[in-house]
């Protein structure tokens, strides 16, 4: 549930801290007080879109901060595990926006994604506001209710046509690819082979480029490499170069190494320069021995290294990719070569999925047939509570299509379906949103949220003036409603009649005031004598009369009476 709602600087709330608590809470005040501002406020903490008309004039940020219960919340904490958030009792979310245009959100310390905030609190609470009338208006969302009503076994049936529906689709691409005239298949083994011949001929071998870059410029510097070589050959061992010098030193050294471990020293480290350079001139002489490119064609090494390089332009930038190219273009050519066999075995299985997709689609019909007459009922008895007796509620189904006439374009089942409703006794059913008036369709919809309730973990409930439209008794009924429904769980109620307000358990007034040149909506949770005042300002009597007030604590002991055989 939510236990505390922190605003600052948004619209015209300077600051403002809202204690809620479990039970019915409700919001008054008069026209323009504000109320919209507490509830855009709580749209925006939950991930609502935001744009800087949000932050108070003159401000640079706004920021909200709700801190929810979630002791029994297990879907709240699983989610928050999933995203390596710490799950304690308490579920703090922070969100900042700036007046350009950035947003930060964290949730208990953790900086998270909106995306993320929406999945969270998308399990803490349900916003009822005017537009979701409209909302359900549309089929494809009463047809959602009736998912919701029965999700129990519904949503796994869902889940095997989406696994399904996904292999279908992969079926049908495989035969897309395949698909296309005759001749355009030809023409596409056409540009196989010569793809596939062009790699096959060339022979490229692994490494086969560098080592022929290597040999390109060796023969470009043949000369110049020929003529140093053979220089270090010749100074070491032609007859009085170096090899000769060195040896008559170290005989003249090796003759009075034995009169001092120096001399001795010396002759070692001579000897060992004589082996290193005597062994460098051998080197030199096998390297010229070696260096014989005259097997070697500079033109067709460079022509072989233009064909390598066209090659690489057109299949890969190197030798592991041309080979990944060369082995796909072989599979896809024997895909096509093998047209008709490919085509005849994914048609038995698209003819397969078909029969399977089919089979479950009519058994998820079946299940939402049977649960919408389970919700119709249900419906039907929370109407009669609230005051409309005669109404009558169908959910009428489009006939269920032949496995001939069936489509397989939905990973959702294929039912249409239209709520039908009457309030009056004697009238036909029609469409919903050709015959409810706004009084009815308040009642409608908490009729159709008191059912949908009791399938989720869903603590907190938010209604934005459900009661449009209602008076009198009809307006006790339904504060009677909210007070059963607050027993399981939280109710935020924003409100304008006496009969909701009397029944809180917690009074929210919303207030604007002027002073210093500007104006603040102020938020104040009031005591019974506060509470007093307000119902009578919400009846609509003079606060100075004594009749007025006593009709207020009349309300309120009433009320006070119903909850306390609830």
């Amino acid at each position: 549930m939510l236990k505390t709602l922190t605003i600052k600087n948004v619209a015209l709330i300077e600051y403002a801290n809202i204690d809620f608590k479990s039970g019915l809470n409700v919001l008054s005040g008069e026209t323009g007080s504000g109320k919209s501002v507490i509830l855009e406020s709580l749209n925006f903490v939950l991930g609502a879109k935001a744009d800087k008309t949000l932050i108070k004039s003159g401000e640079t940020e706004c920021v909200v901060k709700a801190i929810f219960a979630i002791d029994n919340a297990q879907s709240v904490k699983k989610i928050l595990n999933e995203f390596d958030i710490e799950s304690e009792d308490d579920l703090i979310i922070v969100r900042k926006f700036t007046i350009d245009g950035k947003s930060n959100v964290k949730i208990n310390g953790e900086t998270v994604t909106i995306s993320m905030l929406k999945q969270i609190t998308s399990h803490l609470v349900d916003v009822h506001g005017q537009s979701e009338h409209f909302h359900l208006l549309k089929t494809s969302n009463q047809l959602k209710l009736i998912d919701k009503f029965g999700a129990e076994e519904i949503l796994p049936k869902i889940n095997i046509i989406k696994e399904l529906y996904q292999k279908y689709n992969n079926v049908c691409s495989e035969l897309d690819k395949l698909g296309g005239e005759e001749s355009q298949r030809l023409i596409k083994i056409d540009i196989l082979n010569y793809q596939i011949d062009e790699i096959e001929k060339l022979d490229l071998k692994e490494g086969e480029e560098e080592e022929l870059l290597e040999i390109k410029s060796k023969l470009e510097y043949q000369d110049k490499i020929s003529t140093a070589l053979n220089c270090v050959k010749t100074t070491v061992l032609e007859e009085g170069g170096i090899s000769d010098i060195l040896g008559n030193a170290l005989r003249a050294l090796s003759s009075i190494s034995n009169l001092s471990q120096d001399f001795s020293t010396l002759e070692e480290r001579l000897s060992s320069a004589f082996s290193e350079i005597d062994d460098i001139a051998e080197t030199a002489g096998n390297m010229i021995d070696d260096f014989d490119f005259s097997e070697y064609n500079v033109d067709s090494i460079e022509n072989r290294l233009e064909s390598i390089k066209s090659l690489k332009k057109k299949y890969g930038e190197n030798f592991e990719q041309i080979q990944e190219f060369l082995s796909k273009a072989n599979i896809e050519r024997e895909r096509l070569i093998n047209f008709n066999e490919l085509a005849e075995n994914l048609l038995k299985e698209k003819n397969k999925l078909e029969n399977a997709l089919y089979v479950n689609y009519s058994e998820l019909h079946c299940l939402r047939k049977n649960f919408s007459k389970a919700f119709s009922k249900n419906v039907l008895d929370e109407l009669t509570g609230l005051g409309m007796p005669n109404a009558s509620f169908e959910v009428v189904f489009q006939d269920f299509p032949s496995r001939e006439e069936c489509k397989f374009n939905s990973s959702n089942g294929i039912d249409v379906l239209e709520f039908n409703f009457s309030a009056n006794l004697g009238e036909p059913l029609k469409p919903l949103s050709n015959v409810i008036s706004g009084g009815e369709m308040s009642r409608f919809m908490l009729a159709v949220k008191t059912q949908t309730a009791k399938f989720n973990d869903i603590a907190t409930f938010i209604f934005d003036e459900i009661d449009a439209g209602i008076s009198g008794n009809v307006a006790r009924v339904v504060a009677e409603k909210f007070a059963k429904i607050s027993k399981t769980v939280q109710i935020i109620a924003i409100s304008h009649l006496p009969q909701i307000s009397s029944m809180a358990d917690n009074n929210l007034l919303i207030t604007k005031k002027e002073s210093c040149e500007k104006t603040v909506t102020e938020v104040t949770t009031l005591n019974f004598n506060d509470k007093v005042k307000e119902i009578t300002r919400l009846i609509g009597g003079d606060l100075n009369s004594i009749s007025a007030k006593a009709h207020a604590e009349e309300l309120i002991s009433s009320a006070d009476e119903f909850k306390s055989k609830l």
